[in-house]
């Protein structure tokens, strides 16, 4: 099963293939998503990187935390989920 990791501190001038290519290194990358301003289309810093498996995914992290990345020290731990935010209504 899939695993999802967030990977912070990222360079604005860091684009998915980078991080594909960094990633691949420890295994299989299901797919890389860096999340953008949505008005301007600027990276926010930050994304995800989905590798095969919990195995490849902690060899990921292990191999990668803290690496220099276009100048940057990136931070990547496991992905948590977004806590649901209630739709409350005044």
């Amino acid at each position: 099963m899939a695993k999802k990791l967030y990977v912070g501190n990222l360079s604005y001038n860091t684009h998915e293939d980078n991080l594909r290519s960094l990633f691949s290194a420890y295994g299989t990358v299901e797919s890389v998503k860096i999340i953008t301003d949505r008005d301007t289309g600027n990276s926010k810093g930050f994304g995800f990187v989905e590798m095969g498996n919990d195995a490849e995914a902690q060899a990921a992290i292990s191999g990668t935390n803290g690496t220099d990345v276009d100048g940057r020290a990136l931070k990547v731990n496991e992905a948590m989920d977004k806590p649901r935010r209630e739709n409350n209504r005044w």
